[in-house]
């Protein structure tokens, strides 16, 4: 059972995407058109600054990208979307709890911004801000998470989570146990 909120959201949805596969060059494929849906992911393997030990993670708000460290001098980069500027935050935390298809309850500083919110989304659910995985960040409310909103990666759109396309969510979520260390700052990184 859907709600009307979640109804007309899903119809701008697809209306988007109808449009956005109208823009793709000739001949399109059915892959192009999933790909976009699904959030392309596009991480790479980078060198990173050696004063950073294997097995933690770096955010940089700054670089707009996650940076995975799997040994000295070497990460995996992600790119995320970042907190609008209202929302900015930094520090040091750990990764508390992971979850595979994690439900969303807005918060009631969301509601209030947004009364349109429906009061859950079910885990799994197309339409879930939370995407496919999530890692929860400390004690806080922020979470490194997958994305129904792949084209907003690149972007400062979020209320302080770090997100991320599908595909590189389910590449990080296996490599990132609870505990890991997690660095959150605005300084940026050569690559």
């Amino acid at each position: 059972m859907t709600n009307k909120p979640v109804r007309s959201i899903m119809h701008l949805t697809i209306a988007f995407a109808v449009l956005v596969m109208m823009q793709l060059p000739t001949p399109a494929s059915a892959q192009d058109f999933f790909s976009f849906l699904w959030g392309g992911g596009s991480r790479e393997a980078v060198s990173f600054s050696p004063k950073y030990r294997a097995k933690q993670v770096i955010v940089s708000f700054g670089d707009r990208k996650l940076y995975l460290v799997y040994a000295r001098g070497k990460a995996m980069s992600y790119p995320i979307a970042v907190p609008r500027k209202q929302s900015r935050w930094a520090g040091v935390t750990r990764v508390s709890r992971k979850a595979v298809n994690p439900g969303w309850t807005p918060t009631p500083s969301m509601r209030r911004e947004n009364p349109k919110l429906p009061a859950h989304v079910p885990g799994g659910h197309p339409l879930n801000p939370l995407g496919v995985r999530a890692l929860y960040l400390g004690s806080s409310m922020y979470r490194i998470h997958g994305t129904d909103a792949p084209w907003t990666i690149g972007t400062a759109v979020s209320k302080g989570c770090i997100r991320m396309y599908n595909e590189d969510v389910l590449h990080l979520y296996p490599r990132v146990p609870t505990g890991t260390k997690v660095t959150v700052t605005w300084k940026r990184f050569k690559t």
